[in-house]
């Protein structure tokens, strides 16, 4: 009797852990199913992820050539994480994205385990009303007028009248750009900060006394663009460097892995001739290749 009731509290015990395994199998399943589905809809989806990471003022310039990549080639998703260039520079430095995003160049300690590839470059036109006698700035007087120090352009060769600085919101990456380049970032004294450059155009356009800056595809002829130590913007200028009021996009992989095929795909792409057309598109001048 006794070997009898041992065998059935046997058998009931092990059918209770089985139970117990079958459930914790089920829930094991289950959170790894959702795992997969934050991880990436993509990957659900059988697409490739290539993963970039930084720069807020490439934001244009990745949008246009990943989604031209993406439109012929569906299976693979090309994602961007806005955090800013020295963040991106971090992440593809750690390995959590494939291609890093840096709106400057990179600095002699990155260099040692990092490459970068300008792929565009950044012009920055500085404007005036037509009727502005002005003809011609430094980058040192552009900075003494945007920081407040010179305030009536008659100081700068101009008639009689105040100045009016006009430029972009905090979080704009041509305001970025153009502190970055005339090393003025959290100095500026601005009048009126707008949030698009076609305001910026439009206020510099109808008032004779304002200034304002604005990426140089997106200039129009109602207003003047003044040249920069005597030298006016235009795509040569800035591709041979003459032109001052510029900065790199760049590309950084690491110098000691491989790209994934897919994103080794994307960056020749992105490196091509084939994409300066869409990198004019979005505001920004091709590199000479």
């Amino acid at each position: 009797m006794m070997k009898m009731k041992l065998k059935k509290i046997i058998a009931t015990v092990t059918s209770a852990l089985l139970v117990m395994g079958a459930l914790a199998g089920c829930g094991s399943t289950e959170q790894a199913a959702s795992g997969s589905k934050a991880d990436s809809s993509a990957q659900t989806q059988g697409q490739a992820t290539v993963s970039t990471d930084g720069s807020t003022s490439m934001e244009k310039v990745i949008g246009y050539l990943s989604e031209a990549y993406m439109e012929d080639n569906k299976n693979v998703k090309v994602t961007y994480n806005p955090t800013g260039s020295g963040s991106g520079i971090q992440a593809v430095s750690e390995g959590r994205c494939d291609i890093g995003l840096s709106s400057r160049d990179l600095k002699d300690e990155e260099k040692q385990t990092l490459e970068g590839t300008v792929i565009a470059i950044d012009g920055i036109a500085i404007i005036v009303n037509p009727q502005n006698s002005v003809e011609n700035l430094t980058v040192d007087q552009i900075a003494k007028i945007y920081t407040g120090e010179v305030t009536n352009w008659k100081d700068v060769g101009g008639a009689d009248g105040p100045i009016v600085l006009i430029g972009r919101e905090a979080a704009s990456g041509t305001r970025d750009g153009f502190e970055s380049i005339t090393k003025t970032k959290d100095k500026c004294k601005y009048n009126q900060e707008l949030t698009s450059t076609g305001d910026v155009i439009q206020t510099v356009a109808s008032n004779p006394n304002a200034i304002g800056y604005a990426s140089l595809a997106a200039v129009k002829d109602t207003i003047k663009v003044l040249k920069v130590e005597n030298v006016t913007p235009s795509k040569e200028t800035i591709q041979d460097k003459s032109y001052k009021i510029q900065r790199d996009f760049v590309f950084v992989t690491k110098k000691d892995a491989k790209l994934s095929a897919d994103a080794q795909k994307f960056f020749d792409y992105a490196t091509s001739k084939e994409a300066d057309d869409l990198i004019e598109k979005a505001g920004a001048i091709p590199v000479i290749r």
